[in-house]
């Protein structure tokens, strides 16, 4: 590290819960540091937050577009590395397409966009700009979920045949957009959140996880969205059948009126020769059942584990490590590719480790399929 890098958050003020997750995970390892911001989406409120924060006067902004006007105008000595990008859905396209068009790198929250048409755009717009795009699914950056990705990758359970994602939460069992919850709002607001409630807030993590682990791609799904309470105006339950390459199947749910539920995320991968399970609430452990031998419970911080485990650790065995260290895992991977182009040089994939542009523009078409096979009737959609 030759210095700590500059960033900017567009979002994530007064009364934001991810936007202050987000700084709590870069402040983490001290790789950057917020110099810039437009943290909210009324003048006042972003201008408040910003003073709160400790952000400069000139360059606490009062939207995002003179924050990036004001970075264009500024030495490249001063300029920030990278823009993190916490608003609600709606505002992801127009704010990454504008910084990765001006040469500035980008970490965006998922769901990335609400279209496909959108993440071409964006897709375009990185490969004419060269720009690093991250996508910040922080469950890829579990120690353990790295470690499965590793194990199904070295053949640990044969082939996969089966995976059971279930992502369960009660938040929304009743219609606590109702009140004055600013998180309840805007999620199931068609306007910011998108065309999906549910299947577009953790069904999407769920996907992401499948694919991380595994590594298989999807051929088809049937999906079966549900609103279970009444006037609200996008799913709030969901349920789907997959089919992927090769032949392998799969089942996928995502709910967010399982009353008694907190953030229940668990990943069950079955193969020829074994089995892989992990729970997102105790996300130290992971189950290894071999076919031909006792259960493995494998925890976070042993010497044994593989290197991008390790990677990914910061305390010793025993010490739980989470929710907020796993953010700062995939910031670690979008730094680390940063770094390396800025010095020239290809980076190392176990460092550079994230989700990319294409993995969130993959979640988008994921999220559009299954609409489209709910509308269907729960036709088997082709991915």
């Amino acid at each position: 590290m030759t210095r700590r890098l500059r960033y900017a958050m567009v979002g994530g003020g007064q009364g934001a819960f991810i936007g202050a997750v987000h700084r709590k995970a870069l402040a983490l390892d001290g790789q950057a540091e917020l110099v810039a911001g437009a943290l909210a989406s009324t003048p006042e409120r972003a201008l408040a937050s910003g003073r709160e924060l400790g952000l400069a006067d000139d360059r606490n902004h009062a939207d995002w577009q003179s924050l990036l006007d004001d970075e264009l105008r500024r030495a490249a000595d001063e300029r920030i590395d990278f823009v993190s990008i916490v608003t609600p859905n709606h505002l992801h396209h127009p704010v990454a397409k504008a910084f990765a068009a001006a040469g500035i790198h980008v970490v965006c929250d998922k769901p990335l966009v609400h279209t496909s048409e959108q993440a071409e755009d964006l897709l375009r717009t990185v490969e004419r700009s060269g720009t690093v795009f991250g996508v910040t699914y922080n469950y890829s950056g579990y120690p353990m979920v790295r470690e499965a990705r590793a194990l199904v990758a070295a053949g640990a359970i044969g082939e996969v045949r089966k995976v059971v994602v279930e992502y369960h939460q009660g938040w929304l069992a009743t219609k606590l957009e109702g009140s004055d919850n600013k998180q309840a709002g805007w999620r199931t607001d068609p306007a910011r959140s998108g065309a999906a409630g549910a299947l577009g807030d953790i069904g999407s993590h769920a996907e992401n996880l499948v694919a991380t682990v595994t590594g298989l791609e999807l051929e088809s799904l049937c999906a079966d969205l549900g609103t279970f309470v009444p006037g609200r105006r996008l799913d709030d339950d969901a349920s789907l059948l997959l089919r992927f390459q090769g032949g392998a199947r799969g089942v996928l749910m995502a709910t967010q009126i399982a009353v008694g539920c907190e953030n229940d995320l668990r990943l069950r991968v079955f193969g020829t020769t074994g089995t892989l399970d992990w729970r997102q609430e105790q996300p130290d452990t992971l189950v290894h059942a071999p076919i031909d031998g006792p259960r493995r419970l494998l925890t976070r911080g042993s010497p044994w584990l593989g290197e991008s485990a390790r990677l990914a650790t910061r305390l010793p065995a025993g010490h739980p490590e989470a929710f907020i260290e796993a953010f700062a895992n995939v910031y670690l991977g979008v730094i680390a590719r940063i770094r390396a182009q800025q010095q020239g040089f290809a980076p190392d994939p176990l460092h550079a480790d994230h989700p990319t542009l294409a993995d969130g523009a993959r979640g988008v078409r994921f999220i559009e399929k299954a609409l489209e096979s709910a509308a269907s009737e729960r036709k088997w959609t082709a991915f």
